[in-house]
């Protein structure tokens, strides 16, 4: 199944698509903290796996550094450093996204983010969201070129699943009963980027989550 709606949907229980929800001003921003990430302490980079695998997508993490498949507040598989602390700022605007996809964000705390920019080769294979100790929903905001977004069920890669064009602006929150879903990105269908946010070519996902490993670092 394909949707290319552009109103708000709940795609699955718990999961929530919102079109546009992010407006130019804090696209920008989010592309300028993203930039100011991306040149470190710890770059940008291709995330090897453990089977001698790269994936396509260059990542960058804040508040917690991410490698298959665990959390660590340095970057051992990089250079070492010390990761980017989470701001403020980005934990409220993840309460603002679960607030507009459920109503209420019911505490939400988020202390770690993924960014990950997609050129037009990149994909994203079939996973589950899991090394996190804490259930609460995975906040996703995409910037610049479309993409193709599966999202599927919590027990297998394949069907069912939901395939969801996500644009410059859009929000895609899951939890509850979907908050292990496996999903993914098959495809990307522009790389045309978002040049009133500041992004000429590709695209720029930011993931926010909760890991629930406690002590926060927040940004300096």
């Amino acid at each position: 199944m394909f949707s290319v709606a552009r109103e708000r949907r709940e795609v699955a229980p718990g999961a929530v698509h919102l079109p546009g929800w992010l407006a130019a001003e804090r696209r920008r921003h989010l592309v300028e903290a993203c930039r100011d990430w991306a040149r470190g302490p710890v770059p940008m980079r291709h995330t090897a796996l453990p089977g001698g695998g790269v994936m396509s997508v260059r990542t960058v993490c804040v508040g917690w550094h991410w490698q298959p498949y665990r959390y660590s507040r340095t970057a051992d598989d990089v250079n070492g450093a010390p990761v980017a602390g989470f701001p403020e700022w980005l934990a409220e605007l993840g309460r603002a996204a679960v607030t507009a996809a459920y109503g209420e964000h019911g505490g939400y705390a988020p202390d770690t983010a993924l960014v990950n920019f997609y050129d037009s080769a990149a994909r994203m294979g079939m996973h589950q969201d899991k090394e996190e100790r804490s259930g609460a929903p995975v906040v996703s905001l995409s910037i610049g070129g479309a993409c193709v977004f599966r999202f599927g069920n919590t027990e297998t890669r394949g069907r069912p699943y939901t395939d969801v064009e996500l644009l410059s602006g859009d929000l895609f929150v899951f939890g509850g009963p979907s908050r292990f879903a496996y999903h993914g990105v098959p495809r990307v269908l522009s790389g045309a980027g978002d040049p009133a946010a500041g992004l000429e070519s590709g695209r720029l996902n930011v993931t926010l989550r909760e890991t629930g490993l406690g002590g926060r670092r927040a940004a300096s």
